[in-house]
């Protein structure tokens, strides 16, 4: 059996169209399987409407406490809970989830960098309980999950969605005697891992770690795309099956990480 584990950006989730071609896209993949998402720009927003500025650094967002109550209202509520309703209205039998519920996910709080940066409520992943999430794939639920969870003292944490997927797919291909079959799919709203973002036509097919580090020093490969390669590399050292980055109208497509 197949297990399928995608993750969809914040662009496509905060986009009702391009949210309604990606679901339509998602239920149609067989056997179990799990979304976990973003919503930054809807964090943003939000936040900007009441005043608190949002800063980033190296594309993760800076959470001190008023932050931290903003992305819990927009990723674990707001944006969950209609991805939910849009997948029942699919007739896919879908349960919200952050990290925090049924210590799915769990994490310690990021430490200030040497540099002296302090990301405050960030989170960085220790893993993921595999076994419960497949109890709840096994009784024909898809589990939609949100990049929140908590430190085990009370306090949630915002994490990296992109590492919250992939930390979810490994937990699941790392369960004895289950014999599965995993995949991670990076869905947004580009076509795969691209040479020039301004082109359509030039996705690069594959991707192995030598490639990957000749793209970086190129300039080729940057930003935002730099971790989720990064992630999908540790997916596939940890047992996940295959991993690939593509749009919401191709998840068989796009760039598969080798």
């Amino acid at each position: 059996m197949e297990y399928s584990i995608i993750k969809v950006g914040g662009a496509v989730v905060e986009d009702s169209g391009q949210l309604a071609i990606l679901l339509d896209e998602f239920v149609k993949v067989q056997g179990p399987k799990v979304l976990v998402h973003g919503g930054g720009r809807t964090a943003t927003q939000l936040a900007g409407q009441l005043g608190i500025e949002s800063r980033m650094i190296g594309g993760r967002r800076i959470t001190d406490s008023s932050m931290l109550r903003i992305v819990t209202m927009v990723y674990g509520g707001l944006v969950n809970k209609n991805i939910v309703a849009q997948l029942q209205a699919r007739r896919n039998n879908a349960l919200g989830l952050t990290g925090v519920d049924m210590n799915i996910v769990y994490a310690h709080r990021r430490p200030i960098t040497p540099e002296g940066i302090d990301f405050g409520y960030v989170g960085d992943v220790d893993g993921a309980d595999g076994l419960r999430l497949q109890q709840l794939l096994q009784a024909g639920v898809t589990p939609v999950i949100a990049p929140l969870t908590h430190d085990g003292a009370g306090n949630l944490l915002n994490i990296n969605a992109d590492t919250m997927a992939q930390t979810i797919a490994v937990a699941i291909a790392s369960i004895p005697d289950l014999n599965a079959k995993v995949s991670l799919t990076f869905c947004f709203e580009l076509p795969g891992v691209m040479r020039d973002a301004d082109n359509p036509d030039s996705v690069i097919s594959q991707i192995n770690e030598s490639d990957f580090k000749r793209l970086v020093a190129e300039g080729v490969i940057s930003g935002g795309m730099k971790p989720k390669l990064e992630n999908a590399f540790a997916a596939l050292s940890a047992g996940v099956a295959s991993v690939r980055i593509t749009n919401i109208r191709n998840l068989n497509g796009g760039t598969l990480i080798i």
